[in-house]
């Protein structure tokens, strides 16, 4: 079994001193459109340094000894003039989230210039073959620990599920709950800026799209896709011809910049959860099921999407649990499926309540937020609240 090395554990400790860097949507538009190899090789070393993980277990050591040593390149001279890009590695005291920190001195107060996410970089200058081949094997690298990480949803429901059974107990304590928050917001925020370096530096271009960000989501769109993914989904597992009804009240070219993953992901897993309840409350031989409605409205400051449902409600006294990893009204969980959380089409109907708390993360992560509002004995309302200024930084725990 791999151990770390005192040289690396000191590496580590010596990153983990950094305060992370937050990032927004728009500062991730405003560095993705026209990289250069430059600015890129700029990013790559923000990846490596300047945004570790939030969560320090052993098991992340393996990803950090292949990103700590994955060495930049040796700049010819003529480079070295012209871009300053030679010996990029940290110096103390050299990594922090504002562009600028003001220090006092025995001379009286300084200004010292910070890193940022992004880096203006001149476009003008002509890189050097070492820069781009450094870029595709970093961001080879990335596709490689990003893939090998897909399953960890499914492998950390096992764990918990496994974990309730042997402590006999129907749900999690705040200990454990406050960790997976932590856990999951951190796996969102790293696989979110990956997935974005790849992007920029091997998908094709789309137009309005900066690598997975796109600036004009169509709310739309993404909603009717969603609406139709959860009632197949519910269709196949309860065995019906036709499964509830979805109205959608949406403006057709309502807009704005948002990752459309995260978005699909919010809907799909929200509607969902409003389909089982209908079903279940009226029963699956019913023949005709009162309408989930789908409303969504445009503000200033927010997009705000309203998933209401007939569906029974829930009792005030259960509102808590309804955020808790693996809580379930369901009497038994059903196998687990390890390739669940790849495809909507393969996400259980219910189950491993992991739908309402991973969404309300992805709904933070950019300074939204999802709500829940119940009339026990009707149904209930699910408020998602996105922020359509695309300023808000991650949340950085």
């Amino acid at each position: 079994m791999w151990k770390p090395t005192q040289a690396l554990m000191d590496t580590i400790t010596h990153y983990s001193q950094f305060p992370a860097t937050g990032v927004s949507l728009r500062q991730m538009v405003q560095f993705g459109r026209n990289p250069s190899a430059g600015t890129l090789f700029k990013a790559s070393q923000f990846l490596m340094k300047c945004h570790p993980s939030r969560e320090s277990p052993i098991g992340i050591c393996s990803r950090l000894r292949k990103l700590l040593v994955f060495r930049s390149p040796s700049f010819p001279e003529k480079y070295v003039k012209k871009t300053g890009l030679a010996n990029p590695d940290i110096e103390p005291g050299a990594y922090r989230s504002s562009p600028w920190l003001i220090t006092a001195n025995s001379t009286g107060n300084g200004r010292k210039a910070q890193r940022r996410y992004y880096a203006t970089v001149d476009d003008g200058v002509r890189w050097p073959p070492e820069i781009v081949d450094y870029n595709k094997r970093f961001t080879k690298t990335l596709q490689n620990i990003k893939h090998r990480h897909d399953p960890v949803v499914t492998t950390m429901a096992m764990g918990i599920n496994e974990y309730k059974r042997k402590r006999q107990r129907m749900q999690i304590d705040n200990t454990i709950q406050s960790f997976l928050d932590r856990f999951y917001m951190s796996r969102i925020g790293i696989r979110m800026l990956i997935g974005q370096h790849v992007a920029l530096n091997s998908a094709p271009e789309q137009e309005d799209y900066v690598g997975i960000i796109c600036t004009k989501t169509n709310v739309r769109e993404l909603a009717q896709e969603a609406i139709e993914n959860a009632r197949f989904v519910c269709e196949e597992y309860y065995g019906l011809f036709d499964a509830p009804k979805v109205q959608l009240v949406c403006k057709p070219d309502l807009n704005f910049m948002y990752v459309p993953g995260h978005l699909s992901h919010m809907l799909f897993e929200t509607l969902k959860n409003s389909l089982r309840a209908v079903v279940e409350t009226h029963g699956s031989d019913s023949e005709e099921f009162p309408p989930v409605k789908l409303i969504v409205a445009e503000g200033k400051e927010d997009i705000t999407i309203k998933v209401s449902d007939e569906g029974g409600g829930v009792p005030r006294s259960a509102i808590p649990l309804v955020w808790t990893y693996m809580y379930t009204t369901v009497e038994s969980t059903p196998p687990i499926d390890p390739d669940f959380n790849k495809s909507d089409f393969k996400a259980p109907m219910a189950g491993f309540g992991y739908g309402l708390p991973i969404s309300r993360l992805y709904a933070r992560y950019f300074g939204g937020d999802l709500k829940l509002i119940s009339m026990e004995g009707y149904g209930t309302d699910v408020y998602l609240h996105l922020n359509r200024l695309s300023s808000s930084s991650e949340p950085l725990q």
